[in-house]
């Protein structure tokens, strides 16, 4: 009775652990399923041979058996791996929040009329219609309307964001308040939320370097666990309880039960796959495994200034005029000489002039003198907006206004001289203000014992006035991009851990050569592609987060080692002493993968007590 209800549970439900052992062998190499076929079969077939000694021998009483035990063994082992893909199933739930961000389908316009789609329909070059309220399809560039839009899941930032023709739109968005017609430029695999899909499922599907020493243990655990149970077998038959085979037997099956290293399999990539899901709901995507570790290995972090410590788009701060000019005249003319100019500068400069109610005309000629500035003429006159440079090739007197453009550079401002026919009319300062969470990040940063690095190409006294505000001692300015990555291997040669925080082309060098590459999730790209991290906010307290992320999913690695180990280490020794029962030797082998899942699972609840955080 014993072997027909042993024998489904042996061969049928323990099928896998036979498959599995034979790939292993087949491979040259040993895992868990290895230990647990030896040990169960070893069980089973030992009682049959009691059986049939018993049956043929007409003995009295019935024979000590182990069928029971080889069944609760398999039993255990699958319950426990049932308790895991329901465990691990959980740390998927970043995708799966990702995924059901999605909408479902798109109103597009066709032949001259709205057609509601599917939205794996939308084409590139669609023009899709998103009324408030509704989610924003695919990713795309607004055509007409306004809006403000909620990008709170791309950017984590709660604040709507103020859209308008030109600007662009991300799929999976919710459109809050206005009608909006937009080109669809990405769809299906190529949209943002595809792209951190895919990220956060290859770093969830890749292996730290922890990992591959966990496996690389593993292979040699197994054959010394063998010869471990080989050696007690003899023992016991040889020397404890001579000639008597049920007594060796017992620590033999238990030791190999006991000493199965799933746990030790499961450690690593269970705190993976939770670690880097949990980053992901905060807007860090580790592109590997390898990353989410070395990341905590960091000493020195090096930051852009445009874009990654500024908010990379400049602001008319301060206007000053030269005595006997009319600041409204001169503001018309510099904004009409401007208008034409493609320079961030000059269109900074036209918002700010357009803001102040000032309206303007086209200029009358217009020619951009490249590293100068630019020369126009409007109603008449002659208008140069441009550097000390451009006005002394023009003869311009720039003594007036001296003090007030170092002053201006002092503060980190960019400062442009303006003149009328060949007379200095006045000074106008534009600035790229500094991102309101800098300040803090960067504490963050240095409280963590980080190093903080400003690397920038703009000029010195700009740079250093930056660095001043935000709490940086150590800036490196007037680098051009080619030199960035230069100097990044610099601080490399000095035997620094360096992580590169960057957003533009000119980083994309430096993020590749870094050891770390952490790419601001609203720049280009070409930054995003050669980065090894992605912040998917564009605020600098992601890449504190980052390293607190990657610490705590270690330490998290590091207790599952230490469970899977205490275990084996604890159990070997008493299953040897012939103290332990197979079956319990089963749940406990059981109970350590399932100590270390929920271990890893805590990840999902990772705060930051104790770190500073701006509102």
């Amino acid at each position: 009775m014993q072997l027909a209800l042993a024998a489904p549970v042996q061969f049928i439900a323990g099928a896998q652990f036979y498959e599995g052992a034979y790939k292993a062998l087949k491979g040259k190499s040993a895992n868990m399923d290895v230990l647990i076929a030896l040990g169960t079969t070893t069980a089973f077939f030992y009682s049959i041979f009691l059986g049939y000694e018993w049956h043929v021998g007409g003995q009295q009483g019935m024979p000590e058996l182990y069928f029971e035990a080889a069944a609760v063994i398999i039993t255990l082992v699958i319950l426990g791996k049932l308790f895991e893909v329901r465990a691990k199933g959980r740390t998927g739930k970043a995708i799966e929040k990702l995924l059901n961000m999605q909408a479902k389908t798109a109103m597009v316009v066709r032949d001259g009329e709205e057609v509601e789609v599917a939205v794996e329909d939308v084409v590139v070059g669609d023009r899709v219609i998103v009324r408030p309220g509704e989610k924003i399809p695919v990713d795309g560039t607004i055509q007409a309307g306004s809006s403000a839009v909620d990008e709170s899941m791309i950017t984590g930032e709660s604040i709507p964001v103020d859209k308008n023709t030109g600007d662009s739109v991300i799929g999976s968005t919710v459109n809050k308040n206005g009608s909006l017609t937009f080109e669809a430029t990405r769809v299906g695999k190529d949209t943002a939320l595809a792209q951190i899909v895919k990220v956060v499922e290859d770093a969830q599907g890749s292996k730290a370097d922890i990992q591959r020493v966990a496996d690389r243990v593993s292979g040699v655990f197994v054959p010394i666990v063998v010869l471990i149970a080989i050696g007690s077998f003899l023992a016991w038959y040889f020397l404890i309880e001579p000639g008597d085979v049920r007594s060796a037997l017992v620590p033999l099956i238990t030791i190999l039960v006991i000493a199965c290293p799933c746990a030790l399999g499961l450690a690593t990539p269970t705190s993976i796959m939770a670690g880097s899901g949990r980053a992901a709901e905060m807007g860090v995507l580790f592109k590997g495994g390898e990353h989410l570790e070395n990341t905590r290995s960091v000493t020195t972090v090096v930051l852009d200034k445009t874009g990654t410590i500024t908010k990379g788009e400049p602001e008319l701060t301060d206007v000053r005029v030269a005595d006997g000019f009319n600041e409204a005249d001169i503001l018309q003319m510099v904004a009409a000489a401007e208008k034409s100019s493609e320079h961030p500068l000059a269109s900074a400069i036209v918002r700010g002039i357009a803001a102040r109610n000032i309206s303007f005309d086209n200029p009358d000629t217009f020619e951009a003198l490249p590293g100068a500035g630019i020369s126009a003429t409007v109603q008449g006159k002659q208008v140069l907006v441009g550097t000390r440079k451009l006005m002394r090739e023009q003869s311009v007197d720039l003594q007036f206004f001296q003090a007030e453009m170092e002053q201006f550079e002092s503060d980190g401002k960019t400062a442009m001289l303006i003149a009328v026919d060949d007379e200095l009319a006045g000074v106008i300062a534009v600035a790229d203000t500094i991102k309101e969470t800098s300040v803090d990040a960067i504490e963050r940063m240095q409280d963590l014992g980080l190093e903080v690095i400003m690397l920038t190409g703009d000029n010195e006294r700009t740079a250093q006035a930056i660095g001043k505000q935000v709490g940086i001692d150590r800036v490196i300015a007037e680098v051009v991009p080619e030199q960035k990555a230069k100097e990044i291997e610099k601080l490399q040669a000095k035997d620094k851990y360096v992580a590169m925080v960057g957003d533009g082309i000119n980083d994309a060098p430096a993020l590749a050569v870094a050891d770390i590459g952490m790419a601001i999730g609203t720049g280009t790209d070409i930054a995003i592609e050669a980065s090894d991290v992605t912040l998917m906010r564009g605020d600098l307290h992601s890449v504190a987060d980052s390293f607190v992320i990657s610490n705590k999913t270690m330490r998290n690695i590091k207790q599952n080692l230490f469970f899977a180990f205490f275990y084996n280490s604890v159990g070997i020794p008493i299953a040897a002493a012939g103290l332990l029962a197979p079956w319990v030797a089963g749940a406990a082998m059981a109970f350590s993968s399932v100590s270390v899942v929920g271990n890893a699972l805590r990840l999902q609840r990772m705060s930051f007590k104790g770190v500073k955080r701006s509102s």
